[in-house]
């Protein structure tokens, strides 16, 4: 079992705790989050975030619970947080008493004040909208009275409460607290207890609790909750007692039992069994792979609209995307040996091919879905082959094509005919791709009438995308004997060809170009061409390739990305944070990306042959990474972005599915195979 531990000279001051965050999930959307040492650091973050329509309409319940203990005489407050009381900063150093934390897909806090051990595990149910939390406490002194508040909300995860906003129906039934928001009447807030009694408990609102990320955008940052009650729990002199405690959100007519002090300590050991699955079905031997594995899990959902699984983009805000399901798919489910959440992430974008485009994002109560990518499509085809790649058996091939094939054909056609957003095909074989105030890139920010990186016309990662399905192609028509459609294909992909390395040759810089439109060239320097090397079709030589690999590490490679744009451009934003305007301008103009690693590293393996010098190398490319899922950020898992200047600070969804994805895959092909011969 992979477990991240901290102790007390990790968090020597309340800043420096806060930076490490954590987060945990359900497998519906839902999930947890907060910091190492347990004061909430942003808007996304609490001890249930649940999903009221999986894998969607993520609502905060249960934020935390403060607790404290009057023994001996001297009473000891564990809460950990910063408000602002009379415009100024003010914090409870509960860590100060914490000694430990620890991380392995749940959350582990010890706590030692006066005589007393107190060990706090907390988890989420599979598939449910609960939160567990368990307490072991033993009491090496006199009787020991605890007070345990906790805090409740209901509101859109990325929103704020005021008092004037948390309105609820309160019932006690013995150890069960209902709310029922008057916002929401047909949910329930049910929390329990195994022990203890419960009081009413003054003030009735916890007020402008301070977040300090959300400060650190230039915003208010402030939040309140509702806390009608406190848990009076005893624990006698020389004694040791165990407390489960369960906040779930449920249907308003539900009927519910109580608990014993058994029934969380049965979800976190569901859960320690459930991650001891992960870790055989994948079957690594490998520490980092591993822990990626781990990070992977944190993404796959249910979607109630389809039925089937499918990929969140990243923590704590984004649902599910197209663009990046295909690429983070490799390392997510076929790295890790999950065939069956594979096989359904492929027929659910298959079934939603509209006009030979993938959505960008799924429908949730009879939305229609998004089509706004050029991309995606295009990635679902690397998508396929990888699967193939994993799994190549006759019945695979079968599976293909008969669920995906056709869907395939219809993509190629429509891309070479013209299809929505000015997707088509040029007179040349390539791709062109927007128009207007159309962003249907991943470099995609648009303001109102501003567009942040227009790249109108021929992009370069669409290009090196549509020469490598139109391979893909060639091959399984080959495969299923439809010759004459190969040849097609064939014909095409080879004119492709010859106008890429044509067209986007930059021969002054011994790279590509970002962008061709007509006899325009972008002199913008970005990653995108790293995909002209590491797809598995490629149109340059080698000599070429191994330009484009040089250029990109000197250029944007910074540890643990690379960077949307190189630093020498008069466009530049090294630092990504701020207001949202500074950081639109910023997000796709230098700042790095996570997910580029992983065609970086595939690429750069494969102009230097694998070789164990090669292999040497990309392993200490790689140990920014490892630094990283133990650093600022959210432990054990990859952030979205990092500023493009040193120190490179983590930024945007600190958990991030492409992320992982890709590094995992990029480790697992190209690193871990040749590890003995380095």
């Amino acid at each position: 079992m992979i477990s991240y531990e901290y102790h007390k000279d990790s968090y020597p001051t309340f800043a420096d705790g806060i930076k490490r965050e954590w987060a945990i999930t359900n497998g519906i959307g839902g999930y947890a989050g907060s910091s190492l040492i347990g004061a909430h650091n942003r808007t996304h973050q609490g001890y249930l975030i649940a999903s009221l329509h999986a894998p969607t309409e993520r609502y905060l319940i249960f934020s935390k619970i403060n607790e404290s203990c009057h023994t001996g005489g001297t009473t000891y407050s564990l809460e950990t947080s910063q408000h602002l009381k009379e415009g100024k900063t003010v914090f409870a150093n509960g860590q100060n008493y914490l000694t430990s934390f620890s991380y392995d897909g749940s959350v582990h806090y010890t706590y030692e004040f006066g005589d007393i051990i107190l060990k706090k595990h907390m988890t989420l149910k599979l598939s449910e909208n609960v939160c567990a939390i368990s307490y072991e406490i033993k009491n090496n002194g006199l009787q020991a009275d605890f007070s345990l508040v906790p805090l409740f909300n209901f509101r859109e995860h990325s929103a704020s409460s005021t008092k004037d906003s948390l309105q609820f129906k309160s019932n006690l039934f013995g150890r069960s607290l209902c709310l029922i928001p008057d916002c929401r009447p047909e949910y329930t807030i049910l929390f329990q207890s195994s022990d203890g009694t419960f009081e009413a408990h003054t003030p009735l609102y916890d007020e402008n609790m301070q977040l300090q990320t959300e400060v650190d955008l230039e915003t208010d940052g402030l939040d309140s909750h509702y806390c009608p009650v406190e848990l009076s729990i005893t624990v006698p002199a020389n004694s040791e007692k165990r407390i489960s405690l369960l906040c779930s959100l449920i249907p308003s007519a539900s009927t519910f039992s109580d608990i014993s002090e058994d029934t969380a300590f049965a979800i976190l050991n569901e859960r320690e069994s459930y991650t001891r699955h992960l870790y055989e079905t994948a079957g690594f031997t490998d520490t980092f792979a591993n822990q990626l594995l781990l990070a992977s899990d944190q993404f796959l959902a249910d979607r109630r609209s389809t039925g089937m699984k499918t990929v969140l983009a990243g923590l704590p805000w984004f649902t599910d995307w197209g663009r990046d399901t295909m690429i983070a798919y490799t390392g997510l489910v076929l790295a890790t040996n999950r065939k069956k959440e594979a096989q359904e992430i492929l027929l659910t974008f298959a079934r939603y091919v509209h006009h030979g485009i993938v959505p960008n994002m799924f429908p949730d109560d009879n939305t229609p879905p998004l089509y706004n990518t050029v991309d995606a499509s295009l990635w679902y085809f690397y998508a396929v082959w990888q699967y193939l790649k994993y799994y190549s058996s006759e019945e695979d091939y079968s599976f293909i094509e008969k669920e995906i094939y056709p869907q395939l054909k219809e993509i190629i056609a429509a891309y070479q005919n013209g299809t929505d957003f000015s997707i088509y095909m040029e007179e040349d074989g390539l791709i062109h791709a927007g128009s207007g105030l159309d962003q249907i890139t991943w470099m995609d920010v648009r303001v109102g009438d501003w567009v942040a990186t227009p790249r109108h016309g021929k992009p370069v990662e669409i290009n090196a995308l549509w020469y490598n399905a139109l391979k893909v192609m060639e091959t399984l028509s080959e495969h299923y004997g439809d010759h004459s459609l190969a040849i097609e294909y064939r014909t095409l992909s080879d004119l492709t060809r010859r106008s890429f390395r044509e067209k986007f040759w930059w021969e002054e810089m011994g790279c590509l170009y970002d962008v061709v439109d007509g006899d325009t060239t972008d002199d913008h320097l970005r990653p995108n061409q790293i995909y002209a090397v590491s797809l598995p079709f490629t149109m340059l030589d080698r000599e070429q390739e191994r330009q484009i690999v040089s250029v990109v590490k000197e250029k944007l490679y910074i540890g643990c990305g690379l960077r949307s744009l190189s630093a020498d451009h008069v466009d530049y934003h090294g630092i990504y944070c701020g207001s949202l305007p500074k950081r639109d301008a910023a997000y796709h103009q230098g700042t790095a990306w996570g997910f580029l690693l992983g065609g970086f590293l595939s690429a750069y393996a494969k102009v230097h042959d694998h070789s164990p010098a090669c292999i040497r190398e990309m392993l200490a490319m790689l140990e920014p990474v490892k630094a990283h899922l133990t650093d600022n950020g959210c432990i054990g898992s990859i952030s979205e972005i990092f500023d493009g200047d040193a120190p490179h600070n983590p930024r945007g969804c600190y958990a991030q599915a492409w992320s992982v994805g890709e590094v995992l895959r990029a480790y697992t092909q190209d690193v871990m195979p040749y590890k003995n011969f380095a």
